[in-house]
């Protein structure tokens, strides 16, 4: 299945790529993401980092875990996710933040197989929908960082919702 969605939001393109870079903090915002790890953080060039998450995820009757490779580059504000192991075939996500006179044009686009039919036929039928309601998750969260639209935290300064070391607080809004 694939999918693409472009939307143009009121932040930098640097805002929304730090914003979902920060995959550990998934399970504060991301209703289904029951858990998240990362391992091996590491740089690949200047700009450019990658880690290792693994998730787990729950819907109604279905939990799963699972592992991507995220590769973040912030010089193009490019992040690639690709599958590790899990209940997937395949799976690639990409994510991309362009400048634009609205703010930021984000491109979102998914394209995974389910190993199990069953999985796959089950989700197809909602498959836009649950995408739609995925990136409603990061445009909450937008708009809860960076209530008007301004410019991104310095250097060190944190995140309203984040740990002074930069990690998730492990705990749910609410």
């Amino acid at each position: 299945m694939r999918h693409r969605v472009v939307r143009v939001l009121p932040y930098s393109p640097e805002q929304l790529f730090q914003l979902v870079g920060d995959v550990e903090r998934y399970p504060d915002f991301v209703p289904w993401v029951t858990s998240l790890s990362v391992r091996n953080p590491r740089t690949e060039g200047e700009g450019i980092s990658i880690l290792d998450a693994e998730a787990g995820v729950g819907f109604s009757f279905v939990k799963e875990k699972f592992a991507t490779r995220v590769r973040r580059d912030a010089k193009t504000n490019d992040i690639i996710v690709t599958l590790l192991w899990g209940p997937f075939r395949r799976l690639l996500n990409h994510w991309r933040f362009e400048p634009s006179a609205g703010g930021c044009q984000v491109v979102f686009e998914i394209d995974f197989e389910f190993k199990s039919r069953l999985l796959d036929m089950m989700l197809a039928a909602n498959f836009a929908r649950a995408v739609d309601k995925l990136i409603g998750c990061f445009e909450a969260r937008a708009q809860a960082l960076y209530p008007s639209g301004g410019p991104p935290p310095l250097e060190g300064e944190e995140l309203p919702g984040s740990s002074p070391l930069g990690g998730s607080t492990g705990r749910r809004p609410g």
